[in-house]
């Protein structure tokens, strides 16, 4: 059983950020990171299933503004590397959760720096920089919203709404140090700040084009191909109502509960064989013992 579980989860951590390497989260010992292991942030971003159906949601949801899309399509080989895009994001959530105050301000400032040199002009002559700190609030709220709602759907529906507006406004730092502003800290204040970006937000050709590139991204191999296949419809089932109809995604109620069936089933063998995901590396540097 052990060589079942090790092989298991080799596979689920090669689609995280932990793939990439360059962050010991088990030191210096002692370093609570940003946020610390008492903190609604590493409670919400501890699961990797959730995790991943959230951040899929997110991507989906952040490009249909159009600057974010067209700093995608302008700067980023999405096209031929949609998997590392993936993991890149992933390293920076996990860093900034659960590394030390010392990587995640780094990462923090390199993608400060990153930003920077990310400009460009819209098909319709409007100008954009991944550095507005307007467009940086969209980017952070599409993601968060989706992180937490799925945490609700495939981790803990019973987290008290006072947690839930404790996990935005902790994960707020973090949007704010990238150069964000009016960042929402609320489930009230989440709520509407995306009723009031809805008329701002566009599906065209391009969107159509990096929704597809992302739909068809590689699995790690072929036995993780079924799972990645499940968490992305999982994803699509995330979105709000009218991202979907946006997107132009469908699905039939009956389809929506063999999705959410199917992730419930497939999860508890992941959360089974993960064993030194980022939460469980940053717990060793803290000292606490091993969850179960």
């Amino acid at each position: 059983m052990e060589t079942v579980r090790r092989h298991i989860e080799s596979q689920v951590l090669s689609l995280t950020g932990l793939a990439l390497g360059g962050v010991d989260f088990e030191s210096p010992k002692g370093d609570p990171g940003l946020f610390g292991p008492d903190s609604a942030c590493w409670r919400v971003h501890g699961d990797f299933s959730s995790m991943l159906i959230g951040g899929i949601s997110a991507l989906l949801l952040q490009m249909l503004h159009p600057a974010a899309l067209g700093g995608v399509w302008d700067h980023s080989n999405f096209r031929a590397d949609m998997l590392g895009r993936l993991r890149r994001t992933g390293q920076f959530i996990s860093t900034t959760t659960y590394g030390s105050v010392a990587d995640a301000e780094k990462l923090i400032a390199r993608v400060r720096r990153i930003h920077d040199g990310v400009s460009g002009t819209l098909p319709d002559g409007t100008p954009y920089s991944a550095s507005d700190p307007d467009l940086l609030t969209w980017v952070h709220v599409a993601e968060v919203s989706c992180f937490l709602k799925s945490h609700l759907r495939y981790l803990n529906p019973d987290l008290p709404g006072s947690e839930q507006d404790r996990y935005y406004d902790e994960i707020a730092l973090v949007a704010e140090r990238l150069g964000a502003r009016d960042v929402p800290r609320s489930r009230l204040e989440v709520a509407e700040y995306l009723e009031r970006m809805r008329p701002r937000l566009r599906y065209n050709e391009r969107t159509r084009d990096v929704v597809e590139v992302l739909l068809d991204a590689p699995a790690p191999s072929s036995l993780a191909r079924p799972f990645s296949a499940l968490m992305m419809r999982a994803g699509i089932d995330l979105l709000p109502d009218w991202a979907a109809d946006m997107l132009g995604f469908s699905l039939r109620p009956l389809q929506r509960q063999l999705i959410r069936a199917s992730v419930k089933r497939s999860v508890p063998l992941l959360r089974w064989a993960v064993r030194n995901g980022s939460l469980h590396r940053a717990r060793r540097r803290m000292g606490l013992p091993p969850l179960r």
